[in-house]
């Protein structure tokens, strides 16, 4: 089982910027680059979303419409980490943020979660 660990969340300001890491370990036999990656966040009292996600082989990333443009997510592969750059910060994107690595069916991990504040 994969074990993900997260960091660089904090407090910002609006219009702030933060970076955040993802680090992958215990991967056995099969390479990082076959996993599918997300960035999740989760805010009190709302589910669990994705916002952006990675896929394997050609590195396909897909952004939801709430992050596009302003959150750029990138893999390496080499390192086996995942960042997620965010820019232009605004309150709502105050949320606990999570990283998912997926592998089909057969194994799916999460992070811990690293609190992101935006203030006003």
């Amino acid at each position: 089982q994969v074990q993900l660990v997260e960091s660089g969340g904090g407090l910002a300001p609006v219009g702030g910027s933060l970076r955040l890491s993802c680090s992958a370990s215990g991967l056995t036999g099969v390479p990082f680059q076959y996993y599918r990656l997300g960035w999740y966040r989760q805010a009190p009292g709302t589910y669990r979303r994705e916002l952006v996600a990675s896929f394997p082989r050609d590195g396909e990333i897909l952004y939801g419409d709430s992050v596009k443009g302003r959150f750029t997510m990138s893999r390496d592969n080499t390192k086996n980490t995942v960042e997620l750059q965010m820019i232009c910060l605004k309150v709502e994107d105050t949320a606990v943020y999570y990283c998912n690595a997926l592998r089909g069916s057969a194994e799916e991990s999460w992070g811990q979660g690293t609190q992101v504040t935006v203030s006003s």
